[in-house]
């Protein structure tokens, strides 16, 4: 990130440097909702690297309340290569598939009456290049990482808010779930950087938001095996053979520690079968290992290649929560819906949720340094974790808070609701600084998808700087 930070680039000449390749368009319908959108939404591309050559494509939904003075939210997808379409109609945007109705044909839309922009303005990018709509016409430039990524979408947003004035003086957050909560720290702390360096616009970063969220993957993987028991997974005896043989290391172990691979066995005999992304839903017969995974690598808590899902249409869809985003294949690859997004014609072949093909290198084993950092300056942070997740368990994100070393300024309690629980909460400080921690009660990866009506109460009481 040196490259950028050190740059002494004015103003003026960051509006020169915003080439004619960067596009916005306003779009007023969309296939599959019927009439006028009754929201404003807005698509481009913005160009970043050193000749524009990578193209990021994004969606822009501007706040139903007040867009003047509600937040900005940037909001980063997980995977790496999750489409910020899929934060858009799965989880927090105001569009959702109806996909009660779904039958492997041409999807409808319905509202979703728990979306964040009731209350803030949300850019969905797809990010990194490779994801979504976005991409780069040299293919040395798909090769990225997370140092590259972060710095890409800095870029993106100086450009945005270079393109979009008005709203340069709106409250900024940077939002990300799975492992997009690993970039999105990144993101805040080179905006910080730029800031304090003096790079325009400058940006009104308040603080930032994490969900599910991928900090450091060997930690976060060695709190499944504790987690697991901690749900009733794996009984007393096991628990204890692997915390004692393995000596708390359960993803790196000694590799001629025969008691501890023997009690990891154990282990995996009964959680094999178990459904990582949501522990109470059904692990679904289509479902493979990824054979690419690594325990750096991405976060692909399932895997949905549209045929088989939409072969699940003919047996038990409603089981199997993977055949909702068949919807997505079908409709962001139809013609009519990429010239409604003004799509650039031949640059994307088969849209993916997920691509799960990106040449993507992990450079950054952990950011927990940069969330101190951010803690250390003075932003407010909000780190959620669906309860029922144990592909990144609530444990994991609670464990890295705790090593902050912050002192506790609101001791764990429920939150609650429309009158029930919700979920448990705790509130540290550090200074003026305040990281909220929060479980949401019975959700999975990522906690919106499950439980939209209690993210969206969590989210409006945080911005609002109401205790949960």
């Amino acid at each position: 990130m040196a490259k950028y930070m050190n740059t002494t680039c004015s103003y003026c000449l960051l509006l020169l440097l915003i080439t004619a390749a960067a596009s916005q368009s306003t779009v007023n319908t969309l296939p599959g909702y019927p009439g006028p959108l009754p929201f404003k939404l807005e698509t481009g591309y913005i160009g970043v690297g050193d000749d524009d050559e990578v193209q990021l494509f994004y969606y822009f939904v501007e706040s139903e309340r007040d867009p003047r003075k509600d937040p900005l939210i940037f909001w980063l997808t997980g995977g790496p290569g999750c489409s910020g379409f899929s934060g858009l109609v799965y989880e927090i945007g105001p569009l959702a598939f109806d996909v009660v109705d779904f039958d492997g044909s041409f999807p409808s839309f319905t509202l979703n009456p728990y979306s964040w922009t009731k209350i803030a303005s949300i850019i969905f990018i797809d990010s990194p290049v490779g994801t979504g709509f976005s991409y780069t016409n040299t293919s040395e430039s798909y090769a990225t990482s997370d140092t590259k990524s972060t710095e890409d979408n800095y870029v993106f947003l100086r450009k945005w808010l270079s393109l979009h004035p008005r709203f340069v003086k709106n409250r900024l957050y940077i939002a990300g779930d799975s492992y997009g909560g690993k970039i999105t720290p990144m993101v805040a702390r080179a905006i910080s950087e730029g800031n304090e360096a003096g790079l325009q616009p400058r940006m009104l970063l308040q603080g930032y938001i994490v969900g599910n969220s991928r900090t450091d993957a060997n930690k976060d993987d060695n709190e499944k095996i504790p987690y697991a028991h901690r749900m009733g997974l794996v009984s007393d005896e096991y628990f204890e053979l692997a915390k004692s043989s393995c000596l708390g290391e359960y993803v790196n172990p000694d590799p001629d520690n025969i008691e501890c691979k023997y009690a990891l066995r154990l282990v995996n005999e009964c959680t094999k079968l178990v459904n990582n992304p949501h522990i109470l839903e059904p692990k679904c017969k289509f479902l493979s290992p990824n054979p690419n995974y690594s325990q750096r690598g991405p976060l692909f808590v399932e895997d949905d290649p549209v045929d088989d899902v939409l072969f699940m249409s003919t047996q038990d869809d409603s089981l199997c929560r993977n055949y909702n985003y068949a919807s997505s294949y079908v409709w962001a690859n139809n013609e009519t819906v990429q010239e409604a997004l003004h799509i650039r014609k031949g640059t994307i072949p088969d849209w993916k949720r997920c691509n799960k093909s990106l040449s993507y290198e992990y450079d950054v084993e952990s950011v927990l340094e940069d969330h101190r950092l951010l803690s250390e300056k003075g932003f407010q942070a909000l780190a959620y974790s669906g309860d029922h997740d144990m592909s990144i368990p609530y444990m994991s994100t609670l464990k890295w808070i705790r090593e902050l070393n912050l002192t506790v300024d609101d001791d764990w309690r429920p939150w609650t609701a429309n009158g029930q629980v919700a979920g448990y909460t705790q509130k540290y400080k550090n200074n003026q600084a305040y990281i909220t921690f929060a479980t949401v009660k019975g959700a999975g990866h990522t906690a919106p998808e499950y439980k939209p009506k209690e993210c969206f109460a969590m989210f409006e009481r945080w911005l609002s700087l109401y205790p949960l």
